[in-house]
């Protein structure tokens, strides 16, 4: 990656809010220029960019569960910032629809709404990217949010899972395929962590067992989340394309 360690273009996906503002604001720490992708969250958006430090970062609104949509959300980014250096698919869905609870028809919907967003918004951005890496000639890195339950399970969102299950085996075909050209892919495997989303049942009944689920006996921070992605971007990271990096605080251990 023939590109500093700071003064990269960065499109950040679903960045109105949680982990995603957490990104942005870590590669603005970092003196590289954000895109701040929101699908409907656009006031959360603007806080979001409001935020963050330097300057040269724009605003992109568009629906990536449409083609068009993901090609709209990359041009309107990489025109604004001058090109694109690296790419953080961080836009998903996650739906409750436990099996035994689902009408079938509420569940072929959503089940179809998460692979739509989680999986094809993903390669579709990776893609359009990635092209654009390649055209520039200069390398690039590509980081997915994968997950936890792609490994372990989710009962009650067992289309979360799958997909992001899916995004991790996505990652590493790409870091076969786009390491020629000096483009580096890596993703990372969140277990519980923090966010306004989950801050209810943190905060709730369940919060406890949530919280024991790790032998530290707390949940992790967006913003450690958020360092991992920054790092897996940066020039230092490049040997370790193709990795899917646990971040769960060995809640959960694999082989």
């Amino acid at each position: 990656m023939n590109v500093t360690a700071s003064g990269r273009r960065v499109l950040v996906s679903g960045a109105a809010r949680g982990l995603g503002r957490a990104v942005a604001r870590a590669f603005a720490s970092n003196g590289d220029r954000v895109a701040v992708h929101f699908g409907s969250r656009e006031e959360e958006a603007r806080t979001t960019l409001a935020s963050l430090e330097g300057s040269g970062h724009t605003l992109v609104g568009g629906d990536l569960a449409e083609p068009a949509g993901a090609v709209a959300v990359m041009d309107a980014a990489t025109e604004a910032l001058g090109g694109i250096d690296v790419l953080v698919n961080n836009a998903a869905v996650n739906i409750r629809h436990p099996l035994a609870e689902t009408p079938y028809e509420e569940w072929v919907a959503v089940w179809q709404r998460h692979v739509a967003v989680n999986l094809l918004a993903t390669a579709n951005l990776s893609h359009l990217a990635a092209r654009r890496m390649i055209d520039q000639g200069r390398g690039g890195r590509i980081v997915n949010i994968g997950s936890r339950g792609a490994f372990r399970g989710e009962p009650d969102h067992p289309a979360y899972g799958a997909t992001k299950a899916a995004v991790h085996a996505l990652g590493q075909s790409l870091a076969v395929s786009l390491a020629p050209y000096g483009i580096a892919v890596a993703s990372v495997a969140p277990g519980f962590f923090a966010t306004e989303r989950v801050a209810p049942r943190v905060a709730g009944p369940e919060g406890e067992a949530i919280r024991a689920q790790s032998p530290f006996g707390r949940v992790g921070s967006a913003e450690e989340v958020a360092a991992a992605v920054l790092w897996l971007a940066s020039p230092a990271a490049e040997w370790s394309s193709g990795t899917i990096l646990d971040l769960n605080g060995a809640s959960h251990l694999r082989s």
